[in-house]
């Protein structure tokens, strides 16, 4: 398929700012900072999402599925777009949220009750510890499924099941198309950057700016930050980059080695904890962009990514004076989210500094 004749929903606004994080460089003395906004994407406080499913949803809509199902974790950024497109375009929407419902509605879950989507809650804690945790889960998320579309198209729904993150051939163009938007900008802006920094999760977003990248000849190079743990490995990424080459024509050849992931240091990992686990270097990190740029970041996403990249500058492992791209991806409702309110109490709230309080006495 020709990536040009790809049709579009336009359920986000793309052409998204590149702009400088001047006083982030000045903070760093290691030469400039760029942010390529896609937290401005408009799509239910925007997100990198709103570029997969611009083709996504025009799938759906070319093929008459009434209904997007996709999956994530309980405070999922691309489920809440996902149903934010449906609704946009008249399709109802299911997300399928992997955990126990939680005691309190946060975050991410108070914006998908309020575009009523349905949510489906699959907890899988019973399978904790056990050897083969993975595969039991994946087949009770199976059945579940298998369940939920059974029952949707007895009602008469034709329901498209959207992978995490929106990874796959399809969603992935959204950021294979980015690449020479990027590209345009920093002519347009003569600016010269030698890296682009991104999330390393579902690797849709990260696999599409490679092949983009590799396929319009860009001159900076992709460095993905892992935002959990268990991380895909590299030849895995590749194997997608080689399918999305294929699938779109794109006339390259991917290896593992042109996969560029950094963790950060063993015993000191970017991911910190874990998935979505609240830590306290992403939480500096997170008040270090805000009190110098105004701009927020996520705990669960770009706030690791932000703390990977101004430690690989700080380290050198991003040469100074090179330049680099720091993509922001969006995902500030999870600063609401109940784990990560209640540990922000304890930073930002326990914490007197810069906090005066003045109280009358009656008279």
């Amino acid at each position: 398929m020709n990536l040009q004749d790809l049709k579009s929903a336009k359920v986000g606004l793309v052409d998204t700012p590149l702009a400088t994080l001047e006083h982030l460089g000045e903070h760093l003395s290691k030469g400039p900072i760029y942010i390529k906004r896609d937290d401005l994407t408009g799509l239910a406080f925007g997100g990198n999402k709103a570029r997969k499913l611009d083709y996504l949803v025009q799938y759906a809509l070319d093929h008459h599925y009434t209904t997007l199902m996709t999956f994530g974790g309980v405070q999922s950024n691309h489920a809440r777009m996902t149903a934010a497109a449906a609704a946009a375009k008249g399709l109802k929407s299911i997300l399928v949220l992997m955990g126990p419902k939680p005691q309190t509605c946060s975050g991410n879950l108070i914006l998908d009750r309020m575009m009523d989507c349905e949510l489906v809650f699959v907890d899988t804690s019973a399978f904790a510890g056990q050897k083969d945790q993975k595969e039991k889960t994946k087949a009770y998320l199976d059945r579940c499924v298998k369940q939920i579309v059974e029952e949707k198209e007895k009602a008469g729904e034709k329901v498209l099941n959207i992978p995490i993150g929106g990874q796959g051939v399809i969603g992935s163009a959204g950021y294979i198309k980015a690449v020479p938007e990027i590209m345009r900008q920093m002519q347009e802006q003569n600016i010269s950057a030698k890296y682009l920094v991104c999330g390393y999760g579902s690797t849709g977003t990260f696999a599409g700016l490679v092949a983009g990248a590799l396929a319009y000849k860009a001159l900076f190079e992709i460095i993905g930050i892992p935002v959990q743990p268990d991380y895909h490995p590299q030849a895995e990424c590749a194997a997608f980059v080689n399918q999305l080459s294929e699938y779109y024509d794109l006339g390259f050849t991917c290896t593992p080695d042109m996969i560029r992931v950094e963790p950060g240091l063993p015993e000191d990992p970017y991911y910190g904890l874990g998935y979505d686990i609240p830590d306290e270097k992403t939480q500096e990190t997170m008040r270090l962009m805000a009190s110098l740029e105004g701009i927020f970041v996520d705990p669960c996403y770009t706030g690791k990514v932000l703390r990977g990249m101004c430690d690989l500058i700080k380290r050198g492992v991003i040469e100074e004076n090179a330049g680099v791209i720091f993509l922001h991806s969006g995902g500030t409702p999870a600063i609401w989210s109940s784990e990560h309110l209640d540990f922000a109490q304890t930073v930002l709230w326990n914490d007197d500094h810069n906090i005066q309080v003045f109280k009358a006495e009656a008279v």
